[in-house]
């Protein structure tokens, strides 16, 4: 079985191409990437329209405010619009907002440009329930972790390589390369992805509307929302503090230094195709509770690593190993409950995922500042035994809903 020809609509016995999926993983990590470009960026550009630093740090909030309309707005849409059409156009939107900040005369400009690309950047979780649906059923659980691969690895070195860009050919060159990025893989999309045809034909305010009765109507979906926001505040928290951490003694790390710490988070995306593999092979049980226990066991390496960067270095790879797991089996396992409503469902769980992500970070800012490291370090601890006991208890409840459904499609 192979992924249908560019352009003809898709066949759902059909199985994907690695090169295709290497593309969708491509396509998800650029994507997020663009909401971290300028963070590592603020003092520079701070200076550069001589506002004051706390000032530029309002950069990040107007990215993620845009991506936050973008999931509860613009995502619903990979269910009610054809696929393909739809993400080539978030994408191009992508490049003309990088664009307008690479020019930007002001400083609102350049908010309101950054705003922008938040919103279209949501395209990455059209992208991967696109990918489950152009996957079969066996492979779904390895393909979806290849591409969240993808953008975990373009979260995580986005930082990296706008500081190195930088510092080579100034500033704006990070948003001029990532506007020829994005429309460069705007051309590659249209000529390689498929037609996928819209699976539902509600209005638009009822599409929304939907997404409210799909968490209300799954056990499934809200144990997973629960999961995925404390496994994404834990994310947040550590690379929120992080910076303060090797910033100061007994560290003392420059901007640069620092940037590259986010390398050794990279390791987590290894471990998202073995936790798609265990969910194809109905694993996913297992998958979901070791992700959860390596993300408590990293808050012990963690607080140690406050005073030694090779355990530090390893907090950070498990933690990342432990989030890339659960989000994996999370996906896995919604994308199972309805197949006509992927997209929603993505909204649904990416909304409670950010939720918590933008909660712990504050959180950990306000903590630190009062308790520092080990502050941060305990709140991280104490989320992540939140998400093992939500997991324990809803469990074989959520299991029983999903073998009763299946059962009675069958029937």
């Amino acid at each position: 079985m192979t992924t249908p020809e560019p352009g003809q609509p898709t066949d759902p016995q059909t199985s994907i191409s690695k090169r295709l999926v290497l593309l969708l993983a491509f396509t998800c990590g650029a994507a997020a990437a663009n909401l971290y470009y300028a963070q590592p960026l603020l003092h520079t550009i701070a200076g550069a329209f001589s506002v004051p630093t706390a000032t530029a740090g309002l950069l990040v909030t107007s990215a993620q405010v845009g991506y936050a309309l973008g999931l509860a707005f613009v995502v619903p849409l990979g269910d009610l619009l054809e696929r393909r059409r739809l993400i080539v156009v978030l994408i191009v939107v992508c490049g003309l907002g990088q664009a307008v900040a690479a020019v930007a005369p002001s400083f609102g400009v350049f908010a309101a440009a950054l705003c922008a690309v938040g919103v279209a950047s949501a395209v990455a979780q059209i992208v991967v329930p696109m990918s489950s649906s152009l996957a079969a059923e066996n492979e779904r659980g390895r393909v979806v972790g290849t591409v969240m691969s993808g953008l975990l690895i373009g979260i995580l070195s986005a930082r990296t390589a706008s500081g190195l860009l930088a510092g080579l050919l100034g500033w704006r060159a990070v948003f001029v390369i990532a506007t020829a990025t994005m429309f460069a893989l705007a051309v590659a999309l249209r000529m390689a992805l498929p037609i996928v045809r819209p699976t539902e034909k509600l209005p638009y305010p009822t599409l929304l509307r939907s997404v409210v009765s799909l968490v209300r109507e799954e056990p499934l979906l809200r144990q997973r929302m629960a999961l995925g926001a404390a496994s994404m505040g834990c994310f947040s928290m550590l690379w929120t503090a992080i910076a303060f951490l090797l910033s100061g003694p007994p560290f003392n790390y420059s901007n640069t230094v620092i940037g590259l710490f986010g390398l050794a988070g990279i390791a987590g995306a290894l471990i998202a195709p073995v936790a798609g593999r265990l969910s194809d092979r109905g694993r996913g049980t297992f998958a979901t509770s070791a992700a959860l226990l390596a993300l408590l066991a990293s808050w012990g390496l963690l607080v140690l690593g406050g005073h030694s960067v090779p355990l530090l270095i390893v907090g950070i790879m498990l933690l990342d190993l432990g989030v890339q797991g659960i989000q994996i089996s999370n996906q896995s396992a919604i994308y199972a409950l309805r197949p006509d409503a992927r997209s929603r469902l993505t909204t649904a769980y990416m909304v409670a995922y950010f939720a918590g992500g933008a909660s712990m970070s504050a959180a950990a800012s306000v903590l630190y500042a009062s308790d520092g490291w080990n502050g941060v370090c305990v709140l991280g601890a104490i989320v992540a035994c939140v998400g093992l006991v939500i997991w324990l208890a809803t469990e074989r409840p959520s299991l029983a809903s999903v073998r009763l459904g299946t059962a009675s499609e069958r029937g």
